[in-house]
């Protein structure tokens, strides 16, 4: 299965966490001494694995990746489409091939389907929470180091959208920028300036809002403000440009902030605290 997203180097990702599993560079590493020790040179096994959860789907091309990394020659099955909402005991994978491979290799494919489904299966909820098609949910710059790609692609694949990538695809302006500018709007105004296209500006109080757009914002975050000062806010920018909640939102809170309008509601913790799922991978030795 082919597996590319923009900005993401796959086979980097695999051979550099194989290495370091592998402990490679370092006395005595480089080898799984566990699988060396115990399993033959050319033993070899079947392996399937499933879900003990009900979850969302992501990451099975990744744990691919890392298989056959190890062995090209593996025979690997994908079950289910990535993004498909499956049922407890629903069978993932199936896999034959060189038995060490497996094991090497099998800590670092569930661990990463394991996070990349909890984060689909966690967005699910909020989108199904939040109940309101006018409204997208959108993910943020909250993401484990080096994983931001993956799980930003998880996201998607639960259903929501990603905010920016990164700091370089738009300009958000914030309570610090705000403060070495002076004011919302010298800090937008200088972002116009200085030709950013996309600029999304923070703001926290309704009488920041017109300085905001008379500036040039291209969005406003609207942050940590309750249901009725968003309709507010909504209603003052009038649809002149996109509206985004942000700030105290969870499973409890979410519906209410999406129905008042806003284009857009961003929660943090669908990639910073999404439990893993419960994934598992069982061997039968051929």
């Amino acid at each position: 299965m082919t597996f590319q997203l923009d900005g993401f180097d796959l086979d980097k990702f695999v051979q550099d966490t194989l290495a370091e599993d592998l402990g490679e560079g370092l006395p005595g590493g480089g080898r799984d001494v566990t699988s060396e020790s115990v399993i033959p040179e050319d033993a070899r096994f079947s392996g399937v694995m499933d879900t003990r959860d009900a979850i969302h789907v992501a990451g099975l091309p990744v744990a691919e990746a890392f298989f056959r990394a190890l062995d090209p020659d593996m025979q690997i099955d994908i079950l289910v489409e990535e993004g498909a909402q499956v049922p407890a005991g629903t069978d993932l994978m199936r896999l034959e091939g060189n038995a060490r491979a497996m094991l090497t290799a099998e800590r670092a494919a569930l661990n990463t389907v394991q996070h990349l489904s909890g984060i689909a299966t966690m967005v699910a909820e909020y989108v199904a929470a939040m109940d309101n098609p006018d409204c997208t949910l959108l993910d943020t710059r909250k993401t484990i180091p080096g994983l931001r790609h993956l799980e930003k692609y998880a996201v998607r694949m639960g259903g929501g959208a990603n905010h920016r990538m990164g700091l370089w695809d738009a300009a958000m302006i914030k309570d610090n920028h705000v403060l070495v500018a002076g004011s919302v709007g010298e800090a937008v105004r200088r972002a116009v300036e200085a030709g950013v296209k996309d600029i999304i500006c923070e703001v926290d109080r309704i009488d920041q809002i017109e300085p905001a757009l008379e500036a040039g914002a291209t969005r406003l975050l609207l942050d940590n403000m309750e249901p009725d000062t968003l309709r507010e806010a909504v209603s003052l920018v009038a649809g002149r440009v996109p509206t985004e909640a942000s700030g105290g939102i969870n499973l409890d809170t979410i519906r209410a902030k999406a129905a008042t309008g806003v284009d857009y509601v961003s929660v943090g913790r669908l990639t910073q605290s999404a439990p893993a799922a419960d994934i598992g991978l069982d061997f039968t030795p051929l």
